[in-house]
């Protein structure tokens, strides 16, 4: 099961349905304040007949209730959108029109146009209708536009994704990316400098906010901010399953978990572009996974070490001079990024996290390599040691 959000934004909202919401939502934030003023034993024994004064639905107010309540750390609301579950809503198409009925005063229920852009939501929506997808909750939001959207959660069956016998590789970075590899051998990038570029903009514009004291304006630039790389990681994520899809592979990505706690150069944790700190490599993650399992295609995680320091084609650990990566035993030389791709979309053995010799050892090795002293004679009892540790 996959269960989505769509947000779709009403077709022509006149002015009047526009004013009428705003002030339900209005009542609704008032409620749900109310509520957090009682104490914490009232609240739970709150009904909507304890608000029969109040013109809002009763489905409604049930919900107001149980987001009231489950919002423990939340003092007071600045603004709680009006929100119901599944039984209180139907979805309606005339024509290519699509239209959501529901009723949000006590006794009144009406039609709204909706307005669908994508191809992908117009699939989901007539999934609903012909009962192969399961209805959700849905949410009456206002953009800071003033644009109003309904939120839709729906929840569909997919096809189990395959066994994976063929995978493609990324490689995610601060330079490129993502960067992909088939196991053939061939190589996409996705550079995108934009989100670089956003990241410097705007941390410059902060520091100029916060020394003038416009705290306000500091949290809207970075809202925005924000908006920019997700929709980025939108775009990349979607090219990436399509790329996947078209080859028949699965998707391998390295386990970034921890990766915020590895130490970093000054001059890199200074610079708002390559500071670790804001690289936003699980928002691309998530949005992969989400994405992948609606197209049917398994997503695997496997361990990140080595996979940029080995050599794809002998197994060897080479060296890293930014882009370019040599091996010193077989003469391989390429772009990094690549060979760490094809690492991650190939790795099925084990790693070994031992100090090697230059041109030894590595991720596809079968079994270690001993290490030899330097007169070229049998391993020390403590190289011995050393080795048992192979994992």
């Amino acid at each position: 099961m996959q269960t989505l959000t769509l947000k779709l934004p009403f077709l022509r909202l006149n002015a009047n349905k526009a004013t009428e919401f705003a002030r339900l939502e209005a009542i609704n934030t008032t409620i749900a304040n109310r509520i957090l003023a009682m104490p914490r034993q009232e609240r739970r024994n709150l009904t909507t007949a304890s608000f029969t004064d109040v013109e809002i639905g009763s489905a409604w107010m049930n919900q107001t209730i149980r987001n009231a309540n489950a919002r423990t750390k939340v003092k007071r609301f600045t603004s709680l959108p009006l929100e119901t579950n599944n039984q209180n809503w139907t979805l309606h198409k005339t024509g290519d029109t699509y239209s959501l009925g529901f009723g949000l005063l006590r006794g009144v229920k009406k039609r709204v146009p909706l307005s669908v852009h994508t191809a992908n939501h117009a699939t989901v929506l007539e999934a609903i209708l012909a009962g192969t997808a399961k209805k959700g909750s849905i949410k009456l939001w206002r953009s800071k536009r003033g644009i109003w959207y309904a939120l839709l959660s729906v929840s569909m069956e997919v096809p189990d994704a395959g066994s994976g016998e063929r995978w493609v590789g990324i490689d995610r970075g601060q330079r490129h990316i993502a960067v992909g590899a088939t196991p053939e051998g061939r190589a996409q990038f996705w550079t995108e400098r934009r989100i670089r570029h956003t990241r410097r903009h705007y941390t410059r514009l902060r520091k100029k906010l916060q020394a003038a004291g416009k705290h306000r304006a500091v949290k809207k630039i970075e809202q925005h901010e924000s908006r920019i790389v997700r929709h980025i990681n939108h775009c990349v994520a979607k090219e990436i399953v399509r790329w996947a899809k078209k080859h028949e592979c699965g998707i391998r990505l390295e386990d970034l978990t921890g990766i915020r706690h590895a130490p970093q150069r000054k001059k890199a944790k200074s610079d708002a572009g390559l500071n670790r700190d804001t690289w936003p490599f699980f928002d691309l993650e998530t949005k992969i996974g989400y994405k992948a399992a609606m197209a049917s295609i398994a997503v695997e995680r496997v361990p990140p070490a080595y996979t940029s320091k080995t050599c794809y084609t002998c197994g060897a650990i080479g060296n890293r001079n930014k882009e370019m990566f040599s091996c010193p035993r077989c003469g391989y030389r390429g772009h990094a990024d690549h060979n760490a791709a094809r690492n991650i979309g190939s790795l099925t053995g084990a790693v070994c996290h031992l100090p090697f010799e230059m041109g030894g050892g590595g991720l596809h090795d079968t079994a270690p390599n001993l290490v030899r002293n330097r007169s070229g004679g049998q391993p020390s009892l403590g190289e011995q040691e050393q080795e048992s540790h192979w994992l």
